[in-house]
């Protein structure tokens, strides 16, 4: 059996507005609520739950991998949106994405301040 991640929590200031944008960027069905979540299903039966906190977050990174097709998508959903984004995790290249690992790549965040990232090829892909 393939080892696969079955969920993942992502601390919030506001989980709503954190669920609700990373729906709208990845084009993804609308939030369930669980217990003290809101769980975003992602390919595979992953899920990415969110849950407020009450104390200081401290930035985590999540990358999500992505077709060529969505990456277009999501990308455009980041341009339009007018959120802040980058090439790389450093913030040297703003406003645009990479072509690294034989693929394409954006960096953003998400409302409680987390690196998000979108790509099209794994970083292991030999490339």
């Amino acid at each position: 059996m393939s080892v696969l991640l079955n969920h993942t929590i992502v601390f919030a200031k506001d989980k709503r507005e954190s669920a609700s944008l990373f729906v709208s960027l990845f084009a993804l069905r609308e939030p369930i609520g669980w217990g003290p979540f809101l769980s975003v299903e992602l390919g595979q039966g992953g899920l990415v739950q969110f849950a407020d906190v009450d104390f200081d977050i401290q930035p985590q990174h999540y990358a999500f991998l992505v077709s060529e097709e969505e990456f277009d998508g999501i990308y455009g959903r980041i341009v339009d949106s007018g959120l802040d984004h980058s090439a790389d995790p450093h913030w040297n290249s703003p406003g645009t994405f990479n072509t690294g690992h034989g693929g394409r790549g954006v960096y953003f965040r998400d409302p409680a301040g987390h690196g998000l990232e979108a790509l099209t090829s794994p970083y292991l892909s030999g490339e």
